[in-house]
C-alpha cells in the first residue's frame, strides 16, 4: 500500500452498553445517586434560566420525588425541572456520552456569570453517562417527560436495556421529567424500603434540593411527607453562623459515634479552588492500629466517596468529617479523581489549616489543648512523621508530658532545664517500670517527659533531625544540638554520686568477675559507681543509640540492623558501690567461703532480675524464677 488511509473510529452501542451496565461503577447502589443526580441538574437549569430570563418564573417548590412500588417492582425519579423535547431526548439520552449538562454550560456558563443569581457549575452532570447506570439494576427503563419550552409537547422514551429504543407521544401535562426503572431479577432487593432510603440518605443526604421518599404501602399521605434530604448543610454555613451546639448536634448526625468531638476545623475556601468542609477530632485511641476515621468527599452536595487519598492526607484519616469541593476533578463514574494540579494543592490547604487550629489552640487556648494533649498527641505525631512539612507547620503546638503532669513545648522544656541538662531532652517509655530512675531526676530538678508509644521512636529521630541534633551526625558539636535521651541511658550527675567516690583502695574485681560468670547474658558488660540511691544494689544502661536501633527493629523487623550495620553496644550492669548488700557480696565472694557461695548466687540474680524489672519487663520464664527466688528469700528471713 502506497497511499496513506485514513477513517473515523466507530463505536457500536451494542458493545459498549454493557461495558457501563458492568464496569463503569464500583457499586450497583450508584445508579440512585445518578438519577437523582439529574433530576437536582434539570431543576437546577430552568432556574439558571429564570435567572437569565430565557423562561417564565414558576411559582411552585421545586422537588424531586422518588416512588418505590414493590408490588409492581418500579422505582420511579420524578422532577419538575426543565423537562425536554423529543429532539432533546434523541440528542442527549440516545447519544451515549453527549452530556446535557456540559451542552447547557457551554451556552449558558458566560450569561450566567454575567447574571446574578446562583454559580452554574454548580450543575452536578459532566460526562453523559450517569443516565445508563439505570440499567445496571433495570431491565426496562421508560422516560416520560414536558419541556419547559412554551408549546412543546410530552413525549416518551422506552427501552429494554438493548440497542433498540422507542419514543412516542406523551400524556404528560405538568412540566419536568419522570424515570421509570422496571427493576430485574437480580435487583430486587433494592425495593426494600429500608435499603432504598438508607442509599438515598447515603448518596443524597445533603443535595441542595428537596428530595421525598414514597412508598404506597405505607399510610403516609405523599403532602404529610418531609424531605429525606439536608439541603443546606453545616459546611455551607459561614462559620461565625454556627454555635458549639450545631457543630456536636451535626457530628452525632453524621457518624455513628456517642463522644463528644474535641474540637473542629471549619474549611472555606474559595480560590484558587472552592472547598468547603468540617473535621472533628475525636477522641482517638494510643494505638493507631485499630483507629478508623471517615472523612466523606461530596462534590456539590452530592456524596462521591469515604477518605479519597489523594485530597486528605493519609494522617487525617484519623480524623471523622467531610468535604465538599464542586472542583474536584472526577473521572466518569464520580468515585474517583483523575489526576489534577489542584489536587496537591487541596491536600496542602487542608494540612496547612489543620496545623493553623493546632497552633492556634495551643497559643489562644492553651489550659483546654493541655487536656486535649493525651487524646491527640498520637495523631499529630502519625501526621509529622508521615508528612514533613506538617512538622514545620504545628511544631509550636507539640507538647511534651512530664512525669510530674506538665505539658511543655520544646522551647519551655529547654528554657526549664538547659542548665542542668543542657539541650537533652530526658524522657522515660514506662512511668512505672522507671519510676524510680524519674525520682533521681525530679530531686536534681530535672523534667522527664513520658514518651510511651511505638510511635515515639521514629518521632524523636525526626524531632532531632529537624532540630539538628540526629544522631551520627555532627557528634563534635553535641552540647548544641537537640537530643533525646532516656533516663537509664547513661550515668550522669542525676544519678552518680560522686561526693562517695572517695575510696579508692578497694578491689571491686572479684565481684566484677563473679557477676559476668553468673549472669544469664554472658557478654553483658560489668561496672561499679556510687550512685545517689543507695538502696538501689545495681542499674542497667543502655546506650540511647542501641535502644533506638533496638525499638526501629521492633518498628521494621530483623532488616533494620541490617540497614543500620547492626551496630548494637549492649546493655550494662552497674553495681552500686553505696548499696550494702552489694558490699556484703563483694566481702563474701573475696573470702571465698564455699558455704556462702550458694547464697550469694541467689542474692547475685536477685539483684540483676530487680535491676532488669526497671528496665525493661522480664518475659515469663525469667518472671516465675523471680517469683520462686522470691519466696525462698523470705522463707529464710521468716526463720
Amino acid at each position: 500500500m502506497n497511499t496513506a488511509e485514513k477513517g473515523n473510529l466507530s463505536i457500536h452501542s451494542e458493545n459498549i452498553l454493557p461495558i457501563i451496565k458492568k464496569w463503569l461503577y464500583s457499586d450497583r447502589d450508584i445508579f440512585l445517586r445518578e438519577l437523582v443526580s439529574n433530576s437536582a441538574d434539570a431543576i437546577t437549569k430552568l432556574k439558571r434560566l429564570i435567572g437569565l430570563g430565557e423562561a417564565a418564573d414558576v411559582s411552585e417548590e421545586f422537588k424531586i420525588r422518588i416512588i418505590l412500588n414493590a408490588e409492581e417492582k418500579t422505582i420511579k425519579f420524578i422532577d419538575n425541572g426543565i423537562g425536554m423535547t423529543a429532539e432533546e431526548i434523541k440528542k442527549y439520552i440516545n447519544q451515549i456520552a453527549f452530556s446535557g449538562a456540559a451542552d447547557f454550560l457551554n451556552r449558558y456558563e458566560k450569561a450566567a456569570e454575567n447574571a446574578s443569581g446562583e454559580n452554574t457549575a454548580e450543575i452536578i452532570g459532566h460526562f453523559g453517562l450517569g443516565f445508563y447506570s439505570a440499567f445496571m439494576v433495570a431491565q426496562r427503563v421508560e422516560i416520560d417527560t414536558l419541556s419547559y419550552q412554551e408549546g412543546a409537547a410530552a413525549a416518551k422514551w422506552n427501552c429494554d436495556g438493548g440497542i433498540e429504543f422507542e419514543i412516542t407521544p406523551s400524556e404528560k401535562q405538568t412540566r419536568g421529567t419522570e424515570i421509570t426503572l422496571h427493576m430485574s431479577e437480580d435487583s430486587l432487593d433494592f425495593l426494600e424500603d429500608y435499603k432504598l432510603r438508607s442509599v438515598l440518605r447515603k448518596y443524597c443526604g445533603f443535595i441542595p434540593i428537596d428530595i421525598y421518599f414514597e412508598n404506597p404501602a405505607l399510610s403516609t399521605e405523599p403532602n404529610d411527607l418531609a424531605p429525606i434530604n439536608d439541603k443546606s448543610p453545616l459546611w455551607q454555613k459561614a462559620p461565625k453562623d454556627c454555635t458549639d451546639e450545631d457543630y456536636r448536634k451535626f457530628f452525632h448526625q453524621l457518624f455513628v459515634d456517642f463522644n463528644e468531638p474535641l474540637f473542629w476545623i471549619h474549611l472555606n475556601m474559595d480560590y484558587p479552588f472552592r472547598l468547603k468542609g468540617i473535621l472533628y477530632f475525636p477522641k482517638l485511641k494510643h494505638e493507631l492500629d485499630s483507629i478508623e476515621g471517615q472523612i466523606k468527599m461530596f462534590s456539590n452536595q452530592v456524596f462521591v466517596a469515604d477518605n479519597i487519598r489523594e485530597v486528605v492526607p493519609e494522617f487525617l484519616l484519623l480524623l471523622k468529617g467531610v468535604i465538599d469541593c464542586p472542583d474536584l476533578p472526577l473521572n466518569v463514574s464520580r468515585s474517583f479523581l483523575q489526576n489534577d494540579e489542584n489536587v496537591a494543592k487541596m491536600s496542602g490547604y487542608i494540612i496547612r489549616k489543620v496545623a493553623d487550629k493546632l497552633t492556634s489552640l495551643a497559643s489562644n487556648e492553651r489550659e483546654n489543648y493541655n487536656k486535649f494533649w493525651d487524646d491527640i498527641n498520637q495523631f499529630i505525631k502519625y501526621g509529622c512523621i508521615r508528612e514533613e512539612n506538617f512538622y514545620d507547620k504545628c511544631k509550636t503546638a507539640i507538647l511534651y508530658k512530664t512525669t510530674a503532669g506538665d505539658f511543655l513545648t520544646l522551647p519551655e522544656y529547654l528554657e526549664r532545664n538547659e542548665e542542668k541538662a543542657g539541650k537533652k531532652i530526658i524522657y522515660a517509655d514506662s512511668a512505672n517500670q522507671q519510676s524510680q530512675y524519674a525520682k533521681l531526676f525530679a530531686n536534681q530538678g530535672i523534667d522527664c517527659v513520658l514518651l510511651t508509644s511505638r510511635l515515639d521512636v521514629p518521632f524523636i529521630s525526626l524531632v532531632e533531625r529537624k532540630e539538628g541534633g540526629a544522631y551520627g551526625s555532627n557528634e563534635g558539636e553535641e552540647n548544641n544540638n537537640i537530643r533525646f535521651t532516656r533516663i537509664d541511658a547513661e550515668l550522669n550527675e542525676a544519678v552518680l554520686d560522686k561526693d562517695s567516690e572517695t575510696e579508692t583502695n578497694t578491689d571491686y574485681e572479684p565481684l566484677i568477675a563473679f557477676f559476668k560468670e553468673k549472669l544469664p547474658s554472658q557478654s553483658m558488660e560489668v561496672e561499679t559507681a556510687a550512685l545517689k540511691d543507695s538502696s538501689l544494689p545495681a542499674i542497667i544502661i543502655l546506650s540511647e543509640e542501641s535502644r533506638r536501633l533496638a525499638d526501629m527493629t521492633k518498628l521494621y523487623g530483623d532488616a533494620f540492623p541490617m540497614m543500620m550495620g547492626n551496630s548494637e553496644t549492649g546493655e550494662k550492669l552497674v553495681l552500686n558501690k553505696s548499696n550494702k548488700l552489694i558490699m556484703r557480696l563483694l566481702h563474701e565472694i573475696s573470702e571465698k567461703d564455699s558455704s556462702k557461695i550458694s547464697s550469694a548466687e541467689i542474692a547475685m540474680q536477685h539483684i540483676y532480675d530487680i535491676a532488669m524489672l526497671t528496665h525493661k519487663p522480664l518475659d515469663g520464664n525469667a518472671m516465675a524464677q523471680f517469683i520462686e527466688r522470691n519466696n525462698i528469700i523470705l522463707n529464710e528471713f521468716l526463720q
